[in-house]
């Protein structure tokens, strides 16, 4: 091992500080922004938390070490210059260390509130403060990556998202959703959604992934335009056939890994290898969420205010009616029936599953060990994180426009790969927001010197990308509850046309040069999807201004925290 240079040797104790808030900022990182690109999928029943977990643990590695970039970004976008650190190494150590700090305090704060921020808003926040109390020089003009530019995004990207997002779902709405025979129509155009989505999250990676063989000199028109036809021909040799078998001919036995059958699916008798072994066909996206304890205290009259739409054999969508007992859904079919809602069973809670069984246990009884094994190992994974008890939720609910849960799930496919995308592209490039200072730090105590451009060992980004996921598994349904069926009723479709808005938005504002928070992007997306209910009342108004408010505290609370300790640290007394 080398010998550390004089210059940076005491300071080992910065390095281990810094290391240390390295790895709360990534996991918080992981929980609070990664968080965001399965939100939609989580609330609409897409996938389960546990599932999403896993699905983020993976993304976020592959987007962190085989797409990351390796120059490490200290200063960010240039909102602080480094001329005032030349020649003071152990200086430039505690400004970043106190970055590192601030960046992981404010994140882990916003998390464990519920509070979807931005994490690159939230590093800059932190580097404004570190050069206010080292009066290094801040860029404030309107320029790339400035902090006049940052602050203008809190408005002008949710209005833009919200702009495609309502424009996405409406085309989706008015082609497939509100037509008469809605779901023979979905059967015909599911094939060009999933080409289309194909096509757009390929340029979104091309544009997004800095170390891509598409932003590497690869022609992204031809590439588009060959994905598109790509997946066109996989969705009509492959997936129209499981759709037919699992939706038309209502055959339970089907599972998501047949889909390889392809036409071979067509066929009546047909050998399953691993066949489902449940009777449902699809899932009810339209389950009512609200908390069963609180549910039982309704009367018997309103509960009897719900319309089933009856889809498949087997399965049927709860259509609540609005206060008024008017129906707020589509006209329903004629073999539409009415019946009380059921409860939503209520989901058993970590310490409610795992440790109440065994609290009478002896300490080292097996079962007991076993269980506090999952509830430590599985508890962020468990949690329930659509159902509420709010009656002013569930009102918002209503409002919200409910279809056929078989044109829904055909829209399940499009919306998970389209998370699994925004994540990859996020663990590409913000990544750097918490390896940066941490890098920054090491290399200079390293070298004894300031530096802040070498390359990045790819290790860091190895500890980094699982710290993302980790992030996530551990605390990110927070952000999963704030910001999934909290603002309005999610579905597949409405979180098909999010995600999709999300990565539209992000692409043109890549394309301006303009800095923009996906966090921001996805929530004016919902936003807008919301409002395409033609309802106001179908928007939850507090939760918007609750997500705002993280927003606009981010800058200022960042600063304040790594400014103050900064400047504590640089005029502290000492022997």
């Amino acid at each position: 091992m080398a010998t550390v240079p004089p210059a940076t040797a005491p300071y080992d104790w910065i390095l281990a500080i810094t290391t240390i808030a390295f790895v709360f900022a990534s996991a918080s990182n992981g929980a609070n922004d990664v968080a965001n690109s399965y939100a939609t999928s989580v609330a609409a029943r897409t996938l389960t938390l546990w599932q999403a977990g896993i699905l983020a643990a993976i993304t976020e590695f592959i987007g962190a070490v085989a797409l990351g970039a390796r120059v490490t970004d200290t200063i960010k976008n240039g909102i602080i210059t480094i001329d005032r650190f030349e020649g003071r190494p152990a200086v430039l150590m505690l400004a970043m260390g106190c970055a590192e700090v601030g960046n992981a305090t404010w994140l882990t704060v916003a998390t464990c509130l519920g509070m979807p921020v931005s994490t690159t808003q939230t590093i800059v926040g932190s580097l404004i403060g570190v050069g206010f109390a080292s009066q290094s020089a801040i860029t404030w003009g309107w320029e790339k990556g400035s902090v006049s530019q940052v602050a203008a995004s809190w408005g002008i990207a949710p209005l833009i998202a919200a702009g495609f997002s309502a424009i996405i779902f409406g085309i989706v709405k008015y082609s497939v959703l509100e037509r008469k025979n809605s779901f023979e129509w979905a059967m015909r155009l599911i094939p060009i959604y999933m080409a289309s989505t194909g096509a757009i999250l390929v340029t979104f990676l091309g544009t997004e992934v800095p170390d891509s063989l598409i932003a590497e000199g690869w022609p992204l028109g031809v590439t588009v335009v060959a994905t598109f036809f790509f997946v066109l021909f996989v969705a009509y040799v492959f997936f129209v056939p499981f759709f037919n078998r699992k939706l038309v001919k209502e055959d339970p036995r089907v599972r998501i890994w047949h889909v390889p059958m392809g036409p071979l699916l067509y066929r009546e008798n047909v050998n399953l290898y691993w066949p489902g072994k449940t009777d449902e066909l699809v899932t009810n996206y339209y389950e009512d969420a609200y908390d069963a304890e609180t549910a039982s205290h309704q009367s018997h009259s309103d509960e009897e205010k719900a319309n089933i739409k009856t889809g498949p054999k087997g399965t049927s969508t709860v259509d609540p009616s609005l206060a008024d007992g008017s129906s707020s859904g589509v006209d329903a079919p004629a073999n539409a029936t009415r019946r009380v809602v059921p409860h939503h069973k209520k989901h058993p809670e970590p310490k409610e599953r795992w440790l109440d069984p065994v609290k009478e246990l002896p300490f080292f009884h097996p079962k007991k060990i076993w269980n506090w094994t999952k509830f430590l190992l599985l508890q962020g994974v468990a949690r329930d994180a659509v159902t509420h008890n709010s009656d002013a939720l569930r009102a918002i609910h209503a409002r919200a426009r409910k279809y056929d849960v078989r044109v829904e799930h055909l829209f399940t496919y499009c919306q998970v790969v389209s998370a699994m995308m925004m994540s990859i592209a996020h663990g590409s490039n913000d990544v750097a927001n918490a390896v940066g200072p941490w890098a920054a730090t090491y290399q200079t105590w390293q070298s004894g010197f300031v530096d802040t451009e070498s390359s990045t060992p790819v290790w860091f980004l190895v500890v980094a990308g699982l710290l993302l996921g980790v992030g996530f598994w551990v605390y990110g349904y927070h952000i999963i509850r704030a910001l999934g069926n909290r603002i309005t009723q999610m579905s597949p479709s409405r979180g098909f046309s999010i995600e999709l808005g999300a990565a539209i938005t992000v692409l043109l504002a890549s394309s301006l040069a303009l800095p923009v928070s996906t966090t921001q992007c996805l929530v004016g997306a919902s936003m807008g999807v919301a409002l395409m209910n033609y309802d106001v009342g179908a928007v939850n108004w507090k939760q918007l201004f609750y997500i705002f408010c993280g927003w606009v505290m981010t800058l200022p609370c960042a600063a304040l925290i790594s400014g103050l300790l900064c400047l504590m640290a640089l005029n502290a007394p000492h022997f």
